[in-house]
């Protein structure tokens, strides 16, 4: 048996701050059908989910040629907000840095992320944040059913060493909790991210700023404050 504990985050509304790329990508995705995109809320109810299933459950009646090219689309805009904005393309939200730091250096505890972002997307975020050195396993949703399927999470699992009542999912969605729940694991639902926090209600707890993240990290874990 291994002492070893996992704390897995999601990415975009959880880490970081991406709405205002997220919603600039999707209208130029939507731009490819000569229709506005959805609004605010709409979009980003569906973040966690994998870009292709994100885009189809905007554009049910779209036929998959059209999504294919609405795809594109988001990933090209997006990668090019993300050259242009550098880090500011999608802050951290406050504490972030701060609350890694400290995982880090926590005795038998990794850290590891699940998104519904491209491997490509990832990389690059997490090399203008300078925050790869934290994570020790990262799923991505090139290599995985989406969200809320529980492949990423037990993936990472494997890949960390750690069984399920030794990890933890930190997410801002429905489909972090529900993923989480699948793979017969606690989550832990933060409330700045994209879905209300009454949605949350699969999460083990919700919590309102990364000092209380700490907190209920080490509780769920059994890890000493």
């Amino acid at each position: 048996m291994t002492d070893l504990k996992l704390a897995i985050f999601d990415v975009d509304g959880t880490l970081v701050d991406s709405q205002a790329d997220i919603l600039a990508a999707m209208g130029a995705a939507f731009a490819e059908t000569g229709r506005p995109a959805p609004d605010r809320k709409s979009v980003l109810g569906v973040v966690g989910l994998s870009l292709p299933q994100a885009i189809a459950q905007l554009a049910p009646d779209m036929p998959p040629t059209i999504l294919d090219k609405m795809v594109e689309a988001y990933k090209t805009r997006y990668a090019a907000l993300r050259q242009s904005g550098g880090t500011e393309a999608s802050p951290l939200f406050p504490g972030m840095t701060d609350l890694l730091e400290r995982l880090s250096q926590v005795d038998h505890l990794l850290l590891g992320i699940a998104t519904g972002k491209s491997r490509r997307g990832l990389d690059a975020l997490l090399e203008s944040l300078n925050l790869g050195r934290y994570f020790v396993t990262t799923q991505v949703a090139d290599d995985h059913p989406s969200k809320p399927h529980p492949s990423m999470l037990l993936t990472a699992m494997v890949e960390a060493g750690v069984e399920p009542a030794n990890a933890v999912m930190i997410g801002d969605t429905s489909f972090d909790m529900e993923m989480a729940q699948a793979a017969r694991m606690p989550a832990i639902g933060v409330s700045w991210g994209y879905h209300p926090a009454t949605s949350l209600g699969a999460a083990r707890c919700v919590v309102e700023d990364a000092e209380g993240l700490e907190t209920a990290i080490r509780e769920t874990l059994g890890e000493p404050a």
